[in-house]
């Protein structure tokens, strides 16, 4: 089963990786909580009961209760300026208390903005709520993708990270058939319940928090070797003083200590720093900024209201159906985004979504207003195949690209900066699009509607250049190699060619050099790192005893890497 998805664990891994991948399952369920929130308020915008009660006296053009522009603007766009907030603040929270701490404080954020929702009786209330919960929505966002690049073995690390937005897409769905469900109950329980039911996960997971492992990577940060060294023995499930674990800890030590070689961990040097900091966090911040650009979001907070607009039957059927193929069309990104590679999947996706979206606007200016009936189904499936791209390519990949191409020194700080610049675009579109494709009738809209795709269809077309210079190939390579590929490999579209060959070990041993090029002593090519160092080690005083002691040393440990033939040492 797992060969054929993809993702078979090769024969040459040492221990299990099953611990990982569950705990790495789990966490990703943090998703739900941002996917249910965004699809609910999708529906409840369009409740009945909810206008009635919310409404401060605007009406749409038939003369019934809407709400303004302005109103749906704050309702939706406050949950993303909450969470620009929370992605800032997860970077020094992450490095003073951990990954799992901060993500156990993050949940209760969220539980106390949900309360404010439920209880909300007039907008400011659920501004102030969604404002709330958004901030502890923005921290999950930052640490949960973090948390499971640092503690999954390379092989399927990229798999992992993807379920995170499979978590997302499978909260949108479950928030689009609560909605069904409820948006006909009369009163206010119509729009409380979808809203309360998002404290029900958020409570299972901070239980489930509270009995995973810390990140062995963070408590290597950390200086604790001892706590890293049982958390990486639960993790891959061997013994502590296994040759392939003693080996992957001191390899992820001594890069670190490389890293540290060369410049503090500030948060200028995300920009400054080496190796090449400031290409790697304008690739991130650029991923980030582009995966909103494409306008999912635009479909995810607005598709009820924007298909009711466009004259669509059902548009809670159809809204429904739109989260059915976003959910499904995931699986597909999962299964080759480690066979195709990350640069290849983010293209095609790119390609896929320009090609749909530009239908969908010139069909719609070419024809006005005519043809509504036909206008409305090219809308439907082009809207369909477009979510079908998105979910199997920048949905996902984007998150994984952006937990594995920083450095364990500023891994936090960069990660929140590049998703604190993707919330910061969520906001501006969640703000603006009301403005951008409401009926002209209302104050400030300019009336786009479905023209308003020619913005998203252009912006993929930068996507798929943007992509093809900056991301570079990181499937297939553990976190302390994707440094050395950013040291040796120039250009972006020639990194699909990288062949690690270095050891971070090796290089500590012999001493770091400014330019992070390894020296060039037959040694370092010889001999294991673990044992090279043991067998030159000797002073002049007791040579004999030294060296007959080293070379016992040496003989029982080539035995033990005998006997574990190929077995690849670095995850």
């Amino acid at each position: 089963m797992a060969l054929a998805m993809g993702w078979h664990k090769p024969d040459n891994v040492a221990g299990s990786s099953a611990p990982a991948i569950m705990v790495g399952l789990f966490v990703a369920t943090g998703g739900l909580l941002f996917g249910y929130d965004t699809g609910t308020i999708n529906g409840i915008l369009a409740m009945d009961s909810f206008k009635e009660h919310f409404n401060s006296g605007f009406r749409d053009e038939t003369g019934a209760y809407a709400m303004s522009p302005k109103e749906v603007s704050l309702i939706v766009a406050m949950l993303s300026a909450g969470t620009v907030i929370g992605a800032l603040m997860s970077a020094p929270v992450g490095d003073l208390y951990g990954r799992r701490r901060s993500l156990i404080g993050a949940v209760g954020v969220f539980c106390i903005g949900a309360i404010f929702q439920v209880c909300a009786t007039n907008v400011a209330m659920l501004v102030v709520g969604r404002t709330v919960a958004g901030m502890g929505v923005g921290t999950i966002s930052v640490l949960v993708p973090l948390y499971q690049s640092e503690m999954a073995p390379k092989w399927v690390r990229g798999t992992l990270v993807c379920a995170y937005q499979l978590s997302i897409t499978m909260g949108l769905l479950i928030a689009s058939v609560v909605n069904i469900l409820c948006f006909k109950i009369d009163g206010a329980a119509a729009y409380r319940i979808p809203m309360g039911l998002q404290l029900s996960w958020a409570c299972v997971l901070a239980l489930g928090l509270l009995v995973l492992p810390e990140t062995p990577r963070y408590l290597i940060k950390r200086g604790y070797k001892e706590a890293a060294a049982l958390s990486l023995s639960r993790l891959r499930r061997l013994d502590i003083t296994h040759p392939a674990l003693v080996e992957e800890l001191a390899e992820i030590e001594a890069n670190h200590e490389y890293e540290m070689a060369l410049g503090a961990d500030t948060y200028k040097d995300i920009i400054f720093g080496e190796p090449h900091l400031g290409r790697r966090t304008l690739t991130g911040c650029g991923l980030q900024m582009l995966q909103q650009l494409t306008g999912v979001n635009f479909i995810m907070y607005y598709g009820t209201t924007f298909f009711n607009g466009a004259g669509v039957i059902d548009p809670f059927k159809i809204s429904l159906i739109m989260q059915i193929i976003n959910t499904v069309s995931t699986v597909p990104g999962l299964l080759v985004v480690e066979s195709w590679g990350r640069r290849r999947l983010l293209i095609v996706g790119a390609i896929g979504m320009a090609i749909c979206q530009l239908l969908i606007a010139s069909y719609a200016t070419a024809n006005g207003d005519d043809d509504m009936t036909t206008q409305n189904q090219i809308l439907i499936i082009f809207v369909a195949i477009y979510i079908f791209f998105f979910a199997a390519s920048w949905g996902p990949v984007v998150w994984v690209v952006t937990s594995e191409i920083y450095p364990l020194k500023v891994r936090a700080k960069s990660m929140s900066v590049s998703t604190a610049a993707n919330w910061l675009l969520n906001f501006g579109i969640a703000y603006g699009t009301p403005y951008m494709v409401g009926t002209k009738g209302s104050a400030g809209s300019i009336d786009l509607g479905s023209r308003v795709f020619f913005v998203w269809g252009a912006f993929c077309i930068v996507a798929i250049a943007f992509v093809w210079c900056m991301v570079f190939e990181t499937s297939k390579i553990s976190l302390e190699q994707i440094d050395e590929m950013y040291e040796r490999v120039d250009y972006a579209w020639n990194s699909r060619r990288f062949e690690p060959s270095w050891s971070f070990q090796q290089m500590r041993d012999f001493g770091f050099s400014d330019s992070g090029i390894p020296p060039t002593e037959p040694q370092l090519e010889l001999q294991p790192s673990r044992t090279s160092s043991a067998s030159t080690s000797q002073s002049d005083t007791g040579a004999s005893a030294t060296t007959a002691t080293t070379a016992t040393t040496t003989s029982q440990d080539d035995k033990v890497l005998a006997q574990l033939g190929h077995v690849d040492l670095s995850y």
